[in-house]
């Protein structure tokens, strides 16, 4: 939300759970400093790089905790610097919290680099892979 700051707009689902504001205030600087970004938590995202909002963008959704975090082209408006510092980060939630995450995308990086590999065609599933991290 492009009037708050990276701070507030992780904050803002635990605002709609009801969570008290320290509590609020604390997770979300811990899902931002875990994505890189604990000396930006006052910066709107006009005042961020592509690839910094999009961590703005992941740390809101992991915020909760979920068991599984769905992901749409997490990497399409990315250099691909930028994009491997992403995909590289939600690696990291895998491993680090078991977080599953099912990515929808089109990037032959990301997809060369995910264990599993489904493609479907027409809403069919043309193939299902395991991959050598798997």
């Amino acid at each position: 939300m492009p009037v708050l700051s990276a701070l507030e707009n992780v904050e803002y689902p635990l605002l709609l759970d009801g969570r008290p504001a320290a509590e609020r205030r604390r997770r979300a600087a811990e899902a931002l400093a875990a994505v890189g970004l604990a000396g930006r938590l006052g910066h709107r995202p006009d005042q961020l790089s592509g690839g910094e909002r999009q961590r703005v963008a992941i740390a809101r959704a992991v915020v909760h905790a979920p068991l599984a975090l769905l992901a749409d082209e997490p990497t399409g408006n990315l250099d691909s610097a930028t994009a491997a510092e992403i995909l590289d980060l939600l690696e990291g939630l895998c491993r680090e919290r078991g977080t599953t995450i099912v990515v929808a995308t089109h990037d032959p990086a990301l997809v060369a680099r995910s264990p599993r590999r489904i493609a479907l065609h027409d809403g069919r599933i043309e193939r299902d892979e395991r991959g050598a991290a798997a």
